[in-house]
This record gives C-alpha cells, structure tokens and sequence, in this order.
C-alpha cells in the first residue's frame, strides 16, 4: 500500500522507559505517515515527537521539513512532544498542526498555553518555523495526496479518529483511534446510532490502530476513564471486517 506508517511513540498517559516497556518503546502516542507523494502527516504529538523530529532533520539532509500534524486531542500525553520537535526550531520548515476543540479552547490555545513562559523556557513565539493552525473540516478533506475524515469517539473531554484514504492507486484506508472507550464505562454523550457508524468510519480498513490499553480485569476497575481492553479491539477489527489490527496506547 502506498501510505505508509512508522511508530515512534505507542504508550498510553505517561512516558514509561525501561527494561518493561523496550518492545513497543516506552514514549507516548506519534505516528509518521508518509502519503503516496511523500507528503508527511503526523498523527498526534506524544514525546515520540522527539525523536521523530530528529530523524526527519536526519533524512532531509539540509533540506527544508513540512507537514501536517494531526493531533486527536489535547491531552498531555498526545501533546507534551510539541515543545522538543526540533524541526520547529528551524528557519525554512513549515507545520500545520489541527485538532478538535476541546472543554472550550481552541487547539492552538493549548499548544501556547503549554509553551507560556511561566512553565517552558522557550515560549511558541519564539519558534522559528512557520507555524498555522487549522480547523478540521465535518466532512472529507485533502490531505496531501490522502483523503482525511475525522471522527468522534468516547473519551473524557473528547477525541476523535481520523481515517485516512489513498485517493489513487489501490485505495487503501488506515484508521487511528488512539483513545476511545468501547465498553460501557463511560457517559460520553453519544446517540444511539454511535456504535453503527463507529463501524462504519472503521469498516474495510487495511489497518486499524485503536486503543487497546486495558486487559478485562484492568478494565473493571478504570471504567469510564476512556480506554478499552484488547479484546474489545480485537472484536471491533473482526466485526468491521480490518486486514491488520495494532493495539496501541499501551498501559504505562
């Protein structure tokens, strides 16, 4: 398939190095995506973000870095790698980062907020690179030789999932729900028709990555904190008829 995925941070809420966590890398939610152009998405900004940032300069060789950044929510651990994204500490390269709103504020709000002066030593005007914010559309958007549809799922505050889509070529989709509650733990609000059309943003994927960061004895005692257990993802990827399944979110 032409998009093409790379994990550089799959830890749920808290950064977890160690001995326990070297498998699947102890660093919070970011995932690189490079589209059929080569155009680069990024999807959310957990301190994986650190290092993506460092392979990019790597592999630009000098050259200037773009993309969008696509951020599920704003959450500490889908931001807190924003600050150490050396990219955007470079004259010439250009970012768009976009999110839902959430409890009132603006995605661009929360990304100053967690860069003022009283609590970040470099504040975000001070970045160099070119830096825009954008809204999320309701409907299907461009994005960079994909078609992007975001989606609303349950978790406290609010989340959504984007679906991406080749636009040419064989037509293949791949799914990101980092946080979402299939269980019913939680209130979120949703109507009676949120589980036929969850299916249907997930159906035919050739990848889902969904939140898998509970087993189901984990998950009776953390119902309503937005999460769900593997299982639930597995049941969700058959029903929904997914070539490949990746837990993510993965208990710290």
């Amino acid at each position: 398939m032409s998009l093409q995925l790379r994990f550089w941070g799959t830890r749920g809420s808290i950064p977890a190095p160690g001995p326990n966590t070297v498998r699947y890398g102890g660093n919070t939610p970011c995932v690189e995506v490079r589209t059929s152009t080569d155009a680069l998405l990024i999807l959310d900004a957990g301190t994986g973000m650190r290092e993506l940032g460092r392979s990019l300069i790597t592999r630009a060789n000098g050259a200037a870095v773009g993309g969008e950044i696509y951020l599920s929510h704003a959450h500490w651990d889908h931001i807190q790698g924003l600050p150490f994204f050396a990219p955007m500490f470079a004259n010439g390269n250009s970012f768009r980062i976009l999110g839902p709103h959430g409890a009132g504020r603006t995605i661009e709000r929360v990304i100053r907020d967690q860069m003022a002066g009283d609590v970040f030593p470099v504040t975000f005007d001070e970045l160099r690179a070119r830096i825009e914010f954008g809204a999320l559309a309701e409907g299907p958007q461009s994005a960079n030789g994909c078609e992007l549809v975001a989606f609303g799922v349950n978790h406290p505050g609010g989340a959504v999932g984007y679906r991406l889509s080749e636009t040419e070529g064989t037509g293949h989709s791949v799914v990101y729900i980092s946080d979402n509650e299939l269980g019913s733990g939680g209130d979120y609000g949703s109507d009676a028709r949120w589980r036929a059309r969850l299916l249907d943003f997930v159906g035919g994927a050739r990848v889902l990555v969904h939140d898998a960061m509970y087993t189901a004895d984990e998950y009776d005692r953390h119902r309503g904190w937005g999460h769900s257990t593997f299982d639930d993802a597995v049941r969700l990827a058959l029903v929904a008829c997914v070539a490949q399944l990746g837990h993510f979110h993965h208990k710290a």
